[in-house]
């Protein structure tokens, strides 16, 4: 069962590295491009050079020497000519693999920023998950996730710095789950990540752990809701109880008389 949730996992996530493994592709279509350009210019430049030799070679009566530097700087424009012709064509395939790449990301579902799985493919991976477990009658643990404070950095450290805590969240959140438990933006500052065969009390360990983490990295924490599936659960009653679970939380460590 571990290999089939890690297969759907690697499902998604090739895609994204085929995103990526194309962009470099681009990137490496473009450098070529350019050195067909220096080299044209190049070919040009000499092509230029036998010209003025042949014409000096024509007013000296050398009119065979000068036939063949206008064959030859003939022969510079050709090859510059193709030169061109070839950065041209790698600058067309780049745009093609830049094309394909954004249509492997957009595919594959994942969040640009935080490398977490976007909301609907996230959602249809939980409903998979959810079905699983009350298929093979195991636990199954949803965390709802919310980022403190993300709205106070925005304001006061810019819009990087925000980004920047998202993107360290989730790689903590994912240094403490298993390569196959799904973590799903929903947006803004919330996630969820759903553990399957994980009991409650061990989740919220994993998470006290990414607490600590955030803490010493970046004086920063998150609250969380954490729910255990029900045999009657949809997965849209479990994310509520989580996110209940997760109000009472904020409730609890609010402080008095806030």
């Amino acid at each position: 069962m571990d290999k089939d949730r890690a297969r759907d996992s690697r499902d998604y996530r090739s895609l994204d590295q085929a995103g990526e493994d194309r962009d470099r592709t681009a990137a490496d279509r473009d450098e070529r491009a350019e050195v067909h350009d220096q080299v044209s210019e190049s070919r040009d430049r000499k092509a230029d050079a036998r010209d003025v030799r042949a014409e000096v070679r024509e007013r000296d009566g050398d009119k065979s020497g000068a036939r063949g530097d206008r064959a030859a700087a003939l022969r510079d424009r050709q090859g510059a000519a193709g030169d061109r012709g070839q950065a041209a064509a790698d600058r067309a395939a780049a745009s093609v693999d830049r094309e394909a790449a954004a249509e492997d990301r957009a595919t594959s579902g994942i969040d640009d920023l935080t490398g977490a799985y976007q909301r609907h493919v996230g959602m249809a991976g939980l409903e998979r998950d959810v079905a699983r477990a009350k298929r093979m009658k195991q636990p199954f643990t949803l965390v709802f996730v919310d980022v403190d404070g993300l709205k106070a950095i925005n304001d006061s450290r810019g819009h990087s710095a925000g980004d920047q805590l998202l993107r360290a969240t989730v790689d903590s959140i994912r240094a403490h789950l298993r390569s196959y438990d799904l973590i799903v933006r929903l947006g803004g500052d919330e996630f969820l990540c759903g553990l399957a065969d994980v009991p409650v009390a061990d989740a919220a360990k994993r998470f006290s752990l990414v607490n600590a983490d955030l803490a010493e990295t970046r004086q920063a924490s998150v609250t969380v809701g954490v729910a255990e599936l029900e045999a009657d659960d949809a997965l849209e009653d479990l994310i509520a109880r989580a996110d209940q679970a997760l109000y009472r939380e904020r409730q609890r460590l609010r402080p008095a008389g806030a």
